[in-house]
């Protein structure tokens, strides 16, 4: 998620100490609740209804997997990865944040209710990063949190390093009720039963065949627009395709080839298909650690040959833009994070470039077939999970295009999920079509493909970033640098210099944008984010998916 500075951080231009968030609209209290219903729905099996798993911080249970804890409980602040990156305060009215980003001062919103009628307070919040503090399995956003208490009635979070790149992940951290979670005794594994939380809704019904959440009358925010809301799941992104054009289900992210002919089309005055573009770009990992990848003149030479237009058009549908700059970083999201000798700097296609960095690093053909120095063949298999469609398209253009040009033998493989998984983080890969970080800067897209750290760090060799393991130790110095800086001129430096080892050692290979999906509906309800209005993605699942619900309006 990207936050635009002026909106919650202190400036070193405007020689700032801090900035208090304050503004942005958030919803009018009051009570009653709207009328009609909405039907959310995933493709992820029925599996996930087997057991009610109503606890926020396991991210497979029940209630995260569907979304519908999204509705139950609530963050401090909702933060908005599109549009204008404004923060809108939630569960605190106010966050105040310190010169180096190592401290928060939250003032909590009041008159707010847990959905059992028991008050809201600072206690609450206190006791919830109290309990993620001394529970490393909830850290999960690594907080590294070293201090929190009350300040009269504010509470204050300290951090042993500073959150610069990571105030969304604060910010949008789950408060839970002291009241009732002071006696679960293990909260990273119990299921909790019994979902009180601050939000809008509270559960009507479970069962195998989905989740009914009923809107409650007395929630803070005001009247709910939408009276009951039903969580569905689909075997696949088939079936649930088919929901979506029969109107049996009204919300959903999944990707659809040809989108417009496949869901627009359908009902044209009606449906909705729109790709957020989020500052995350899909990239190729690559395995720098072996053969053919730990060549930094193959890697650049693939680099060279892609392409992105094609990606862009065959593999995501166009439902997000064409990747254009050498950096990787998504345009016009993060237009302002490109350094200066790189703003004007754009893929191009160029083979006989390609082949000259090959010849010029010992690489020759026979027959066509691509030789390293050392006289092999260049062979290597892209990887990508059976059925994810548009990954799996992705991977085939690029082995194709790798051929035709540099003669390389590319091959692809398509093994399921769980295998797919287990081999990027054991290393056991030669290539992956990969989604980057997303958050509030482009750091996040460079420390999940640069960072030697996650290597270093890694537990019996299985690694939970930079799967492609690369090593540098100034590029993870920078990294450092940037996360740890308190003054933008200290970070825009930093950040400039990783561009240059991204652009220069390719440790990854950036090949498309990778928006955030969503489809919706406007028959019975309008309001929703789009390319018009981007106060938040569309994403069902989101923890924004709570502040556009509330922003629906009932078409009369």
């Amino acid at each position: 998620m990207r936050l635009k500075k002026h909106l919650i951080v202190g400036s070193a231009v405007l020689a700032l100490s801090a900035l208090a968030l304050t503004g942005c609209s958030t919803p009018s209290s009051g009570g009653a609740s709207g009328t009609g219903s909405l039907t959310i729905a995933k493709p992820d099996g029925s599996s996930v209804l087997a057991t009610q798993i109503n606890n926020p911080f396991i991210s497979t249970g029940s209630g995260m997997s569907l979304g519908y804890d999204r509705m139950i409980y609530e963050p401090l602040a909702m933060v908005n990865p599109v549009g204008k990156n404004e923060t809108t305060p939630w569960l605190a009215s106010k966050v105040k944040w310190n010169s180096d980003y190592t401290e928060l001062t939250v003032t909590p919103r009041a008159d707010v209710k847990w959905n059992d009628g028991k008050p809201f307070t600072a206690d609450d919040i206190v006791f919830t990063f109290e309990l993620i503090k001394k529970t490393p399995a909830l850290d999960l956003a690594g907080l590294k949190l070293s201090d929190v208490k009350k300040d009269g009635g504010n509470v204050v979070l300290k951090f042993s390093e500073s959150k610069f790149v990571k105030q969304g992940d604060v910010l949008g951290t789950t408060i839970v009720p002291e009241h009732l979670w002071k006696d679960v005794k293990d909260p990273a594994k119990d299921p909790v039963k019994k979902a009180v939380g601050t939000g809008p809704y509270t559960i009507g019904t479970f069962s195998s065949q989905g989740v009914v959440l009923k809107a409650r009358t007395d929630y803070w925010g005001g009247k709910v627009p939408v009276g009951t809301l039903k969580y569905l799941e689909y075997n696949d992104n088939t079936g649930l395709l088919r929901a979506l054009q029969s109107g049996e289900t009204d919300w959903a992210q999944i990707f659809i080839t040809d989108f417009q002919k496949n869901y627009v089309d359908k009902d044209p005055k009606h449906n909705v298909f729109w790709g957020a573009n989020v500052l995350s770009p899909d990239m190729i990992l690559v395995n720098t650690t072996k053969a053919p990848f730990d060549n930094v003149a193959f890697r650049k030479a693939v680099n060279m040959v892609l392409d992105r237009k094609a990606h862009a058009e065959k593999a995501r549908s166009n439902a997000g833009p064409e990747l254009t700059n050498v950096t990787g970083i998504p345009q016009p999201t993060g237009d302002q994070y490109i350094a200066p000798e790189y703003q004007d700097k754009t893929f191009k296609i160029d083979v006989d470039g390609a082949k000259k960095v090959l010849t010029d690093a010992g690489y020759t053909w026979t027959n066509g077939a691509l030789m390293d120095p050392s006289g092999k063949p260049v062979s290597f298999t892209l990887q990508d999970p059976q059925g994810w469609n548009d990954y799996v398209t992705g991977i085939q253009l690029a082995a194709t295009q790798i051929k035709s040009t540099l003669g390389a033998d590319a091959q692809v493989a398509t093994p399921d999920a769980n295998t797919w998984f287990g081999n990027m983080s054991s290393g056991n890969f030669d290539a992956a079509l990969h989604w980057s970080g997303s958050g509030s800067n482009p750091w996040h897209i460079y420390d999940d493909t640069m960072n030697s750290a996650y290597v270093d760090q890694a537990s019996g060799g299985q690694v939970s970033d930079n799967f492609g393991r690369y090593s540098n130790p100034e590029a993870t110095k920078l990294l450092q640098q940037y996360a740890s800086a308190s003054d933008d001129a200290t970070r825009t430096d930093a950040l400039a210099k990783i561009q240059k080892i991204f652009v220069d050692d390719v440790p990854a290979i950036p090949i498309g944008t990778h928006p955030t999906l969503a489809e919706y509906n406007t028959r019975t309800f309008t309001g929703w984010p789009s390319e018009d209005d981007q106060y938040a993605t569309a994403d069902p699942i989101a923890a924004t998916a709570v502040q556009v619900l509330m922003n629906l309006k009932s078409v009369k």
